[in-house]
C-alpha cells in the first residue's frame, strides 16, 4: 500500500508537469519508478500508457479554450506513431542503461534550447495571424483562413517525436515542443497544447510495443494514471495563467535538473 500511494503521487505531480509544459511526464516517472527499485527497461516502458490520460485531460482542458491546434497534433501524431513501434524495439536491442544515458542527454539539450527561446523567442507565426483575425473579425469576414502548418513538416516533426517516444520511453514532448516553437513559430502555450494531442496518439503503439516487450508494470502504471489525471487539469491551470516568458524558462529548468539528475545517477551507476 505504501508503494501505491507513492506512485499517485508521483502520478500527480507528473500530471502537473504534463498540463504544464505538453510533456508525457516521463522525466519524473521514468527516475522514480528506478527509485523504486524496477529494472531500468521497466521504468523506460511503464510511464507510457499513463501519458494517455494525462495528455488526453490537457489537451482537452486546452482545447476547451481554443489553444489547441487539433489538425497538426494529428498529423504529427499519426506519423510518429509509425516510428515509435520501431523507436521501442530499438531500446530493448540496445539496453536500459544505455537509453537512459541517452535521455539525459538529450534533455540536456532541450533545456539549453528552450532556455535560448526564453531569452529571444522565436517571432510566431501566429502572431501575423492573429492579428489579422482580430482585423478579419472586427470587420466581420470568415476566420476560417488562417494559414496551416506545412504538413511534410508535421509529418518530419512527429517521426522524429515518435521514434523518440519509443526509443525512450517518454511522450515525446521535450522534442516536440521546442520543434513546434521553432521550427514552425508557433507560440509557446499553443505549441505545449499541440504536443499533447500528438503524445496522446503517440503513447498508444508505444504503450503496445512495450507491453509486448514485457517493459510495463501494472500496478505501478495504475497508481500512476490515478494521480496523473486530476495533476494534469491543475498544469492547464497554472500554464494558462502565467506569462510565455515564465512558461518557457519554467520548461528549461525543469528539463535542466532532470537531465542533470538522470545523467548523474546512470554515470554512477555505469562506473560501480
Amino acid at each position: 500500500m505504501p508503494r501505491f500511494v507513492a506512485t499517485v503521487v508521483i502520478g500527480f505531480v507528473s500530471g502537473v508537469l504534463s498540463g504544464m509544459f505538453g510533456i508525457g511526464g516521463g522525466v519524473i516517472t521514468t527516475p522514480a519508478i528506478l527509485a523504486l527499485g524496477a529494472p531500468a527497461l521497466v521504468a523506460v516502458g511503464t510511464p507510457l500508457p499513463v501519458i494517455l490520460p494525462s495528455a488526453l485531460v490537457g489537451a482537452y482542458s486546452y482545447w476547451r479554450k481554443g489553444i489547441a491546434e487539433l489538425r497538426s497534433g494529428v498529423i504529427a501524431g499519426l506519423a510518429g506513431a509509425v516510428f515509435a513501434v520501431g523507436g521501442a524495439w530499438l531500446a530493448t536491442r540496445v539496453g536500459g542503461a544505455v537509453v537512459l544515458m541517452l535521455t539525459a542527454v538529450l534533455i540536456l539539450v532541450m533545456a539549453v534550447d528552450m532556455l535560448m527561446q526564453s531569452i529571444r523567442p522565436p517571432v510566431p507565426l501566429g502572431a501575423e495571424a492573429d492579428a489579422g483575425l482580430m482585423s478579419e473579425v472586427a470587420e466581420g469576414q470568415d476566420t476560417e483562413a488562417r494559414e496551416q502548418p506545412s504538413t511534410v513538416r508535421l509529418l518530419a516533426i512527429g517521426a522524429i517525436t515518435g521514434a523518440y517516444s519509443g526509443f525512450l520511453g517518454l511522450g515525446g514532448g521535450f522534442v516536440l515542443v521546442p520543434l513546434l516553437s521553432r521550427w514552425l513559430r508557433f507560440p509557446i502555450k499553443r505549441a505545449i497544447a499541440t504536443s499533447l494531442v500528438t503524445i496522446a496518439i503517440l503513447a498508444i503503439p508505444g504503450s503496445i510495443a512495450h507491453w509486448r516487450l514485457g517493459n510495463i508494470d501494472p500496478l505501478i502504471a495504475l497508481g500512476l494514471i490515478v494521480g496523473v489525471m486530476p495533476g494534469a487539469a491543475l498544469g492547464v491551470r497554472i500554464t494558462l495563467g502565467s506569462s510565455d516568458r515564465a512558461v518557457r524558462i519554467g520548461f528549461a529548468a525543469l528539463l535542466a535538473l532532470a537531465g542533470i539528475a538522470l545523467f548523474v545517477s546512470q554515470l554512477w551507476t555505469l562506473l560501480r
